[in-house]
């Protein structure tokens, strides 16, 4: 005879066959009946469960993000109804377009009171749908764990993503025979498409036959676990290769063939190089706006080979010669195989002249400058330089963002940690604690501006009760600084409340416990680098920035990348 369980017990079940081992949270009345289970199980001889409560269902869901992007593995968060659910749908869009895996699991109304407009009542499906890999409504519990083992399954699998699953208050406290369910097939879901041999073999005639090749490297790399792969590919090529911002550390930074990062703020040789070679090769990558600039003036001399493993991302953007759609670590080995060894030198060689423009008018400046206020570029080098390309970078979004993405140094893949498709201020925070379970052995340097700080202020308290080890480099210069930069730059210096008059950070560290530091002069930047990183547990470094500190390069929207400028 089968066990009888309640559904609630079934998920946590689910869950723990799922090899779930840390999980993002905050409790509310529709989903107690889950969290009075999940008691037993963080626990005594029980315990399969760190439960990790945030103060904020959003730090939740990019906890998770955090999490799962280090880790490799799904992450999960657990929720109420209502705006417990919704608060959580951020993380769920960010997770969409930066193919993240996470699974949501909110708790809902009973079945009689569906539609009813009960209490903390929201048609969670419906406003999911269009943000998520998939969305369920569990609605009885022998559903349970057939619907844990599908979400996890598609959240994981091909190209992955966020599952949202809608738990019914009757199916969490009903009964139903326990039976452990293990989905690996759904009918019309193609996760891993069947290589097509001819396009293997196009792509490889293009790639042999090119004079000036150029990769495009992006997170479908890291997604794929194929970094082995593409170092083979590229060295066997001899191809140069520019990484997007989410694709950065699936290359060392210290790699011949690296070239730099891709974009309106990337390196400046591989962004004019675009426009010069014979064949482009896009490895797991979308051809976002933020890297193509126009599309209609975009590398339209060269024959584009664009190797991905979600066909919808083929022609969307920009048209490919030869789509080979599959797994990139199945993909990648399957052409290398049959390229020539080749050598480019005099191909790579011409990106050294456009890299010393770059460094002499746009780096060195932002790295070590002479005089004045201190510069975002200066303290994110010393933090790359002291942390020698171990640590994982987290970012906010804005200028702290795109500086701490161009100098920071990887040696390790999982290693950068942001929010690309959709820009989410207020990631930083949540993400970083994430990624501090993700990956405990590893050094986590969270980069923030001021105001993304103050989107998740609140996750301070997680880090105090969790102890999360977050290195948080905050650079304060009184502004939403990316958006005063446009506005400098695209509407006549007209700057419309994008300054911030901020608290007394150091009060708020320490009430919570945090370990402070101010700086404002660069004589202390070193020491004070060496205070955050030697100090045990988190530590909120406040570096006093120039207020008009800019990004650059930068490819001014609605501008071919070739158009990028190197100054204002």
């Amino acid at each position: 005879m089968k066990e009888i369980i309640t559904g609630s017990e079934a998920l946590m079940r689910s869950l723990q066959q799922e090899g779930v081992t840390t999980i993002f949270g905050y409790p509310g009345g529709a989903i107690m009946p889950v969290y009075d289970a999940l008691f037993d199980y963080t626990r005594g001889e029980k315990k399969a469960f760190e439960h990790i409560l945030v103060r904020h269902e959003q730090a939740a869901a990019h906890a998770a993000e955090g999490y799962a992007r280090v880790s490799g593995e799904v992450g999960v968060c657990l929720v109420t109804s209502g705006p417990g659910a919704t608060n959580t749908l951020t993380g769920v869009a960010d997770a969409m377009m930066d193919s993240t895996p996470i699974v949501v699991i909110a708790g809902q109304v009973g079945v009689a009171a569906l539609g009813t407009d009960a209490f903390q009542e929201v048609d969670l499906v419906g406003v999911s749908q269009p943000i998520s890999k998939w969305s369920y409504q569990i609605r009885h519990a022998k559903d349970v764990a057939w619907a844990v083992s599908r979400a996890f399954f598609i959240a994981k699998s091909g190209r992955p993503g966020p599952v949202v699953l809608d738990f019914l208050k009757n199916a969490q406290t009903g009964t139903t025979e326990w039976e452990p369910q293990h989905v690996n097939f759904i009918r019309s879901y193609v996760p891993y498409p069947k290589l097509d041999e001819l396009c293997v073999r196009q792509a490889a005639e293009l790639i042999n036959q090119a004079k000036k090749p150029l990769a495009l490297v992006g997170q479908g790399v890291e997604l794929g676990n194929a970094h082995n792969e593409l170092l083979e590919f590229l060295e066997k090529a001899d191809i140069p290769a520019g990484r997007t911002m989410l694709g950065l550390s699936a290359l060392p930074s210290d790699h011949p063939l690296n070239v730099g990062m891709l974009g309106m703020h990337g390196n400046y040789a591989p962004n004019l190089k675009e426009q010069e070679c014979d064949v482009l090769i896009a490895i797991g990558m979308r051809f976002s706006d933020r890297v193509t600039g126009r599309t209609d003036t975009y590398a339209k001399q060269a024959k584009v080979v664009h190797l991905d493993i979600d066909k919808s991302e083929i022609n969307k953007n920009v048209k490919a010669d030869v789509a080979v759609v599959g797994d990139c670590k199945v993909s990648l080995p399957a052409i290398t195989r049959l390229l020539k060894k080749a050598d480019h030198r005099e191909w790579r060689e011409s990106f050294k002249p456009l890299e010393q423009k770059e460094r002499e008018t746009v780096v060195e400046p932002a790295i070590h400058p002479i005089e004045g206020p201190l510069l975002m570029g200066e303290v994110v080098n010393a933090v790359a330089e002291a942390t020698k390309g171990e640590a994982v970078l987290v970012t906010d979004v804005g200028q702290n963002q795109l500086f701490s993405c161009r100098y920071f140094k990887y040696k390790k893949k999982r290693s950068v940690v942001s929010s690309g498709g959709l820009g989410t201020m207020g990631y930083g925070l949540p993400a970083a604690i994430g990624a501090t379970f993700g990956a405990p052995e590893r050094t986590i340097c969270c980069f923030m501006g001021d105001g993304g700080l103050q989107m998740c202020i609140e996750e301070l308290g997680t880090i105090m009760e969790q102890r999360s080890p977050v290195k948080m480099i905050m650079l304060n210069n009184n502004y939403l600084g990316n958006v005063r930069q446009w506005q400098d730059m695209f509407w006549n210096k007209r700057k419309s409340f994008t300054y911030m008059l901020n608290p007394q950070f150091r009060y708020i560290a320490q009430a919570y416990g945090i370990g402070y530091r101010a700086l404002i002069d660069r004589s202390e930047l070193q020491a004070a680098v060496q205070e955050m990183l030697n100090t045990p547990g988190a530590f909120l470094l406040e570096c006093a920035i120039k207020e008009d500190d800019d990004v650059l390069p930068i490819t001014p929207p609605g501008m071919s990348v070739d158009e990028m400028m190197l100054e204002i």
